[in-house]
């Protein structure tokens, strides 16, 4: 494998000023409440109906990252995702909404995350008295479209706004010809939208992990060393995790896994390897990401960037300044993941008596036979 440069690092690097909103990314874009709503592809082959959208890093990585910021009273409407929809509050106060016609409410705030099911009807406001921010992750790299609320679809013909059959948005406005009826997404009959599933609150609240309900426990082998400290909270299945009291919230198949990284002030994880691609997404605080392969490349990532890490490289992840570090971790795959430390991380971390068991999670050393030590 070629040596990480810091050219190549940094291309991975999306920073905030670097994501570039779309105001016509989808068909709901002139109606009047939604007509102030940006959308953002950050990573991924993306998933909006615009051609002008802009994409930071179009790579595939089993899932999207994208983000929608809206002012105060802006509405994204009712529409249906085929894969897993999962919406990181970073900013702000919503509304979320969901049902054939929008009507169950749940509120979320800065550091909720919500989980919504496929094949339903979901939308969301900003509800907050200032600019709100989300941060998206949607299942797959065909991710399939999206379908509107018939209402909306009827609605937006009368600014001359259809979706083709291809899902692409077309806009009369700019001279695009209205496609006849076969190449075009009508609005879905009446009867199909009274067929879909219902999902009552006690299920969406279940899909819930609002900020003041993680568990967060020691993550890792090195995590009770000197100078490390990394905890982790999983949100959505198998992730990263070496602790076996983890238990994901949300345990339903997304493509991905989900999971809180917690570094205290100066505090270091790693060099630690995955199999799988994994993408940090900077809630809080600033961190540097190291490749520890030879090319000695670095990236400082700040609160609101998100970082792509390839597959099988070796990193270290150390929280800068004098705050402590929250990020999300998200790394493709429904199965479990499992970091692989550095020789020397594991030979101090069993001088400091902890091991790993051969289910791959942190126990006492002096309990582990010697032939089933990690070494």
């Amino acid at each position: 494998m070629d040596i990480m440069t810091q050219d190549l690092a940094e291309a991975r690097h999306v920073k905030r000023e670097d994501y570039v909103s779309c105001t016509v990314a989808f068909i709901d874009c002139k109606k009047p409440g939604s007509h102030l709503k940006e959308n953002y592809s950050i990573i991924g082959p993306g998933v909006t109906s615009s051609d002008d959208q802009v994409i930071n890093l179009p790579e595939a990585h089993g899932f999207n990252i994208g983000a929608a910021a809206m002012p105060n009273g802006i509405t994204n409407n009712l529409h249906i995702h085929f894969t897993a929809e999962v919406f990181i509050v970073q900013a702000g106060e919503w509304t979320f909404r969901w049902g054939s016609n929008g009507e169950n409410e749940i509120k979320g705030t800065a550091g909720d995350i919500v989980s919504v099911p496929t094949w339903i009807f979901r939308g969301f406001t900003n509800t907050g008295p200032d600019d709100g921010w989300l941060f998206t992750i949607l299942g797959g790299d065909n991710t399939g479209g999206v379908i509107f609320h018939p209402e909306i679809i009827r609605e937006a013909a009368d600014y001359g706004l259809y979706i083709s059959s291809d899902n692409r948005l077309i806009d009369t406005s700019r001279g695009d010809a209205v496609p006849d009826e076969s190449g075009r997404i009508p609005p879905m009959p009446d009867e199909d939208v009274a067929a879909l599933r219902e999902v009552g609150r006690d299920e969406m609240m279940s899909r819930i992990v609002a900020k003041n309900a993680r568990d967060f426990k020691p993550g890792f082998i090195d995590s009770g060393l000197p100078g490390r400290g990394a905890e982790l909270a999983p949100v959505i299945g198998h992730g990263i995790t070496q602790n076996r009291e983890h238990a994901a919230p949300i345990t339903n198949p997304h493509g991905f896994s989900a999971e809180w990284l917690r570094l205290p002030a100066g505090g270091t994880v790693g060099p630690f390897t995955l199999d799988e691609k994994m993408v940090l997404m900077g809630h809080e605080g600033r961190m540097c990401i190291e490749y520890v392969d030879g090319g000695g490349a670095t990236v400082e990532v700040n609160a609101w960037d998100t970082y792509s890490v390839p597959a099988s490289r070796q990193i270290q992840i150390t929280a800068l300044d004098d705050v402590t570090v929250e990020a999300l971790l998200v790394v493709t795959g429904d199965h479990r993941k499992r970091p692989a430390f550095k020789a020397e991380v594991i030979a101090e971390a069993l001088d400091a008596g902890q091991g790993l068991d051969a289910g791959g999670f942190v126990a006492k050393a002096s309990l582990l036979p010697t032939y089933g030590r990690a070494s």
